[in-house]
């Protein structure tokens, strides 16, 4: 069996996946998604279509053997070797239209994996390469979602989605981004994301940029704690002030458990502490962190992902994709994926999507409408 134990999907595939030991469809239950980015879940289909209209060279012409040349490059081990796969994403979504049309079919699959709120997270900055701003590219990604959400309203459907604006940390445009998120943030936007390469490039960078954002009270969330490890985390929390933090996996690495026997005695050190004790809540997202290598400490499968570490511990863990088309992956059988492995029950996957809820980058009385709806759809089970 492969090392991600279910089989993959891509992008605009549909799939089903059931609850270990019960009847449940997963894709059935009420879903939050927080890390998904939207040029990690393009349609192969899609980017076959756009690449023949527009002369642009891809790998393959089939949209199955496209699929698995980005699962195959993603899984390498590396992050920097899996982000090179973006520049054949990227290629496709340089146009106005091309990003209206990629933003509509990425809800709508997240629709048909029952989703009910999600954060889509992309970087404006890597769409002007053929002469589109950076407003412009945030407009049509929000027209984008703006027809999949009335699609799915037609539908009978209900999901609610906003943008989270990336600055890559690598290419000091951080100032201009931080304004574009605050310019928008009553049509779309509702949050900020700092992206990218974490060694070499830590929040502290980019001070201007984290104070214009405090200064209009824009809520954040920051990679940290996949490619690099605790000073980065301090960092995105110290200096960056970051609500949430992007995968946030090796956290894990403030903590040491100590078998004796039996038991195993746990010590948490005192930045984990603080992660924990203050609810922040950890972007987690499994197959990718697998692909990565970013939990390498505790071994190379999934079996020994830290999130059951740190779920039992008392972390404000939550389920995410991160790259659809790179992990092959859906949020339902990212799920499924910790129930098989760690005998999950329903109310477990329920309290990773409440505290999703809890995270989201919402008013305080729409998260509580949003927990009260997910928690009376799991209780009609």
């Amino acid at each position: 069996m492969s090392r991600f134990v279910l089989p993959q999907v891509n992008p605009g595939e549909r799939s089903e996946h059931v609850l270990t030991g019960t009847d449940t469809v997963i894709e059935d239950l009420p879903k939050v998604s927080l890390h998904d980015h939207l040029d990690g879940g393009v349609r192969p289909g899609t980017i076959i279509d756009i690449a023949a209209v527009e002369g642009i060279e891809i790998p393959s012409t089939d949209p199955v053997a496209l699929g698995e040349w980005f699962r195959t490059q993603a899984d390498s081990g590396s992050l920097v070797d899996y982000l090179d796969t973006f520049a054949v994403t990227l290629s496709v979504m340089q146009t106005a239209d091309n990003l209206e049309r990629i933003a509509r079919e990425f809800v709508g699959d997240l629709v048909a994996d029952g989703i009910v709120y999600a954060e889509i997270r992309w970087a404006p900055e890597l769409h002007g390469e053929r002469g589109l701003t950076l407003d412009n590219a945030v407009e049509a990604v929000q027209r984008g979602i703006d027809s999949a959400v009335a699609s799915a309203a037609g539908a009978g459907r209900t999901i609610r989605v906003g943008q989270l604006i990336c600055a890559m940390r690598q290419a000091d445009r951080a100032d201009e981004v931080a304004e574009l998120a605050i310019r928008h943030r009553d049509r779309g936007v509702v949050g900020f994301d700092l992206a990218g390469p974490e060694q070499g490039f830590p929040v502290s960078r980019l001070a201007s940029a984290i104070a214009m954002l405090d200064a209009a009270w824009m809520p954040r969330t920051i990679h940290a704690g996949e490619a690099d490890g605790l000073d980065s985390i301090r960092g995105a929390l110290l200096d960056g002030r970051a609500l949430r933090l992007g995968h946030g996996v090796r956290i894990s690495d403030d903590i040491e458990v100590e078998p004796t026997g039996s038991v195993s005695r746990v010590t948490v050190g005192k930045l984990a502490e603080w992660v924990r004790d203050r609810g922040v809540a950890l972007e987690i997202c499994p197959t990718s962190n697998l692909q990565t290598n970013a939990f390498s400490r505790f071994g190379n499968d999934v079996a020994s992902h830290p999130f059951d570490l740190l779920y039992q511990l008392g972390f404000r863990v939550t389920v995410s994709t991160d790259n659809r088309l790179m992990s092959g992956t859906t949020l339902s059988r990212e799920i499924a994926l910790l129930s098989d492995v760690f005998g999950y029950s329903i109310d477990d996957v329920l309290e990773f999507q409440l505290n999703a809820a809890e995270a989201a980058f919402l008013p305080a009385d729409e998260r509580t409408q949003l927990v009260a709806q997910i928690s009376a759809a799991f209780e009609r089970l």
